[in-house]
């Protein structure tokens, strides 16, 4: 069912995007070659408690970590392990974090030190593919315009994109109606409406979209072992148009500006 959320309910919701902000640039900083997968689930389990809000994927159908970490061909829902980052690695993080019943959810993905130009080509795409996703928001809009949009970026560069995993609703639950695929036709899908907050979130494979689920049950890779990325981030429906949730003052500016370049 898809839900409604009042003005009140939104703040909430803002409050639970920026800390999911703060948590992503934080771990981007501290990831660096050396560092485990574990220790930066850990510094991000403090920045959500430390803000007065509480981790969404841990416990959430037994996920025993804070964030999701996704390293290499792994696409998304990587459980924080031992291993150890290299230089050339690329790395994906996906956190929500739950203020007064509410949620923000929002994956980046940045390269460890130096990475190959088809790395950094899969990286700065998928990122312009969110962009492209949130410009097309707005009351009386389709998912199929969004999808589109998504899925436009991708074709340019031959990048598989990732069909079995979508975006989704969100709000009291992390996970709610409507799902929201990252390819579609215009026109097409559920209609937007104020009121409304939906995760967008661009899953390209530097190969073909095919995936495969690791044997712990959680991890989904590219099933050619290609390289992957993943953005993603909380949009509100309002009157003025998507209010994206999951940014720090900053980069609201820089998103503003990206939205108008493209």
């Amino acid at each position: 069912m898809i839900t409604i959320k009042s003005r009140k309910e939104f703040e909430k919701m803002a409050v639970a995007g920026r800390t999911v902000a703060v948590v992503l640039e934080t771990v981007r900083r501290a990831a660096e070659p050396g560092v485990t997968l574990k220790e930066l689930d850990v510094i991000a389990a403090e920045v959500i408690r430390s803000r007065g809000c509480v981790p969404s994927c841990l416990g959430y159908r037994g996920d025993p970590a804070s964030i999701c970490s996704s390293p290499n061909s792994v696409i998304v829902h990587g459980i924080p392990s031992g291993y150890r980052l290299v230089e050339g690695d690329v790395l994906s993080i996906d956190a929500g974090a739950v203020f007064e019943g509410f949620h923000g959810d929002a994956a980046i993905t940045f390269p460890i030190g130096e990475v190959s130009p088809a790395a950094q080509l899969l990286i700065d795409t998928t990122e312009r593919a969110l962009i492209a996703g949130i410009a097309r928001v707005k009351a009386g809009a389709r998912l199929g315009d969004i999808g589109d949009a998504v899925e436009s970026e991708a074709h340019v560069h031959g990048f598989g994109v990732v069909r079995e995993y979508v975006g989704h609703g969100i709000g009291r639950q992390m996970h709610e109606d409507p799902q929201v695929p990252n390819y579609g036709k215009p026109g097409t899908g559920t209609k937007l409406r104020k009121g409304m907050a939906i995760c967008i979130e661009p899953m390209f494979n530097l190969g073909g979209h095919e995936t495969a689920v690791q044997h712990d049950g959680w991890t989904v890779v590219a099933a050619d072992g290609s390289l992957s990325a993943h953005f993603e981030h909380t949009i509100a429906i309002t009157d003025a148009g998507p209010r994206v949730m999951t940014l720090l003052g900053a980069q609201e500016d820089d998103l503003a500006v990206a939205s108008a370049d493209g």
